[in-house]
């Protein structure tokens, strides 16, 4: 359990729409915008479900926060660096039955969301995810094209959601304890083993829906060369730990200089 189970309880009163969908964001002036746009397309096409948006923003020093109000969004404010820490800080303020966790940098399709809202709110499935596409591979073999199908095929095996895209039923958010904030990186897969486990003793299964996946940005292909991200897969499977320490999560924390 994380430290916000108390908060994310006491928010249970107020839930009041179908659905949230939260966006943790840090310096996401470039393609926040995108994202913003093409969700808002995605939202007015099912009425069917009242929603809203929060952008949570994540101690960003440029224009992400007002970019969020241009276009609609909720802003909430996490000063406190962690992936983990704005998503439940997000899902602490939400007031949707359904929580949606949406990266910055990803773009939702209509049939991808319409299944997930619909086979969740029938009682189908407890939660899920998607299959994930870049939108550019840049002619890399390895971390292009090779490294995202591996993912995939994990992800339909062993029935595990990518931190770009992951929903489930704020009730059941809530009793698993939110997101660790005590990892800095891969706490997605930690999340999606304790939901899947509640799931199994209500019966129902964790989706991972296939046949439209969520487009994410390449744009670490463009920042790090295979070797580099190789190198980070290594460490992280020979010495998981790394993971709670920030300073040694640099490939999820830190950027290139801007030119």
């Amino acid at each position: 359990m994380v430290p916000q189970a108390p908060q994310l309880n006491s928010f249970m009163r107020s839930v009041s729409f179908d659905y949230s969908v939260v966006i943790p964001a840090y310096n996401e002036e470039e393609y926040l915008p995108s994202t913003l746009r093409s969700l808002d397309k995605v939202l007015r096409k099912i009425p069917q479900f009242r929603g809203e948006v929060i952008v949570v923003n994540n101690g960003s020093t440029d224009r992400t926060a007002q970019i969020a109000e241009q276009y609609g969004a909720k802003v909430v404010e996490e000063k406190n660096r962690g992936i983990g820490r704005a998503r439940n800080r997000g899902a602490a303020m939400a007031k949707g039955e359904t929580l949606i966790f949406l990266d910055a940098d990803t773009w939702l399709c209509l049939p991808t969301l319409k299944t997930a809202l619909e086979q969740i709110s029938n009682g189908i499935c407890g939660g899920g995810g998607a299959l994930v596409k870049f939108d550019q591979h840049y002619g890399r073999l390895l971390s292009g094209m090779a490294m995202p199908a591996l993912w995939n095929f994990v992800s339909k095996t062993c029935k595990l959601a990518a931190g770009s895209f992951i929903f489930c039923r704020k009730k059941d958010f809530v009793e698993v304890g939110g997101f660790s904030e005590k990892l800095y990186a891969g706490e997605e897969i930690h999340f999606c083993l304790a939901l899947k486990k509640i799931l199994r003793k209500q019966k129902l299964p964790f989706l991972i829906i296939e046949k439209h996946p969520v487009i994410t940005s390449s744009r670490k292909l463009l920042w790090y060369k295979d070797h580099k991200i190789v190198l980070v897969l290594l460490t992280l499977l020979l010495f998981p730990f790394t993971v709670r320490f920030r300073k040694l999560c640099g490939f999820w924390y830190s950027r290139p200089p801007s030119k």
